[in-house]
């Protein structure tokens, strides 16, 4: 018999975790409430969740410094489920490690479309582990990214990226000069299928940040381009 998988939910507003806690057991999740960011993070690093579902405004400690602590020992998934729905928050947000950003009010059929789609692309990820160790680094410009190690440097020099930062730029390297849609790329990097793509301007708040990071001047970008009416590619500059 499969074991359930579990889930921390770390809110501090009562009737909403206890509604997300009732809903995840529907659907055959394990789920445990966390009523502050300090007991979250005690929880969150013990190690036995396959997820979290992470507020911001939370007592004791928010949600941004949780997800960071959380970085420094784990890549558990973690989803922001959270009422600021500021462009700068999602990209504060994605910046500290999270996976993905999902605003209040929120269908509770598009969140497990979530959160199905993140433990399936965690859980691939821990059998496969690394790519082979035969996978050369590639070159595009001034920018490598190197496959095995997980890293990307630009003239040498390493460029901190988060995970989904770096699965993005390493899908569009592997496609090099092939625009995809948000909607394709929703499904190819995040996971996501069904038709339940929730906020497309993840994918935005994604370029937006990684063109921060590899572009010498983001107004005028030589690598991360957008075709406009199709969506967004990477190319040799």
């Amino acid at each position: 018999m499969e074991t359930k998988k579990k889930i921390l939910i770390v809110e501090d507003e009562k009737n909403i975790a206890m509604t997300m806690q009732y809903n995840l057991k529907k659907e055959g999740y394990d789920a445990e409430i966390a009523g502050d960011g300090g007991l979250g993070l005690t929880r969150a690093l013990s190690g036995e969740f396959d997820l979290i579902l992470l507020d911001i405004m939370l007592p004791v400690m928010d949600g941004f410094t949780v997800c960071e602590h959380v970085r420094q020992h784990s890549q558990v998934p973690i989803i922001f489920v959270t009422a600021r729905e500021d462009e700068k928050d999602k990209i504060f947000g994605l910046d500290t490690g999270a996976d993905d950003y999902v605003t209040k009010p929120f269908s509770y059929k598009e969140l497990m479309s979530r959160i199905r789609a993140n433990i399936r692309r965690s859980s691939h990820e821990t059998v496969q582990k690394k790519p082979a160790a035969s996978a050369e680094p590639v070159t595009i410009g001034a920018l490598t990214i190197d496959s095995e190690r997980y890293l990307v440097t630009k003239n040498g020099e390493p460029i901190e990226l988060s995970k989904k930062d770096y699965d993005f730029l390493a899908f569009l390297a592997a496609n090099l000069g092939k625009a995809f849609s948000r909607e394709e790329l929703l499904e190819e990097v995040w996971g996501y299928e069904g038709g339940f793509y929730g906020d497309i301007r993840n994918v935005d708040v994604t370029v937006c940040r990684l063109r921060e990071k590899i572009e010498d001047d983001t107004s005028k970008p030589a690598y991360l381009m957008t075709k406009r009416g199709v969506g967004y590619y990477l190319r040799r500059p």
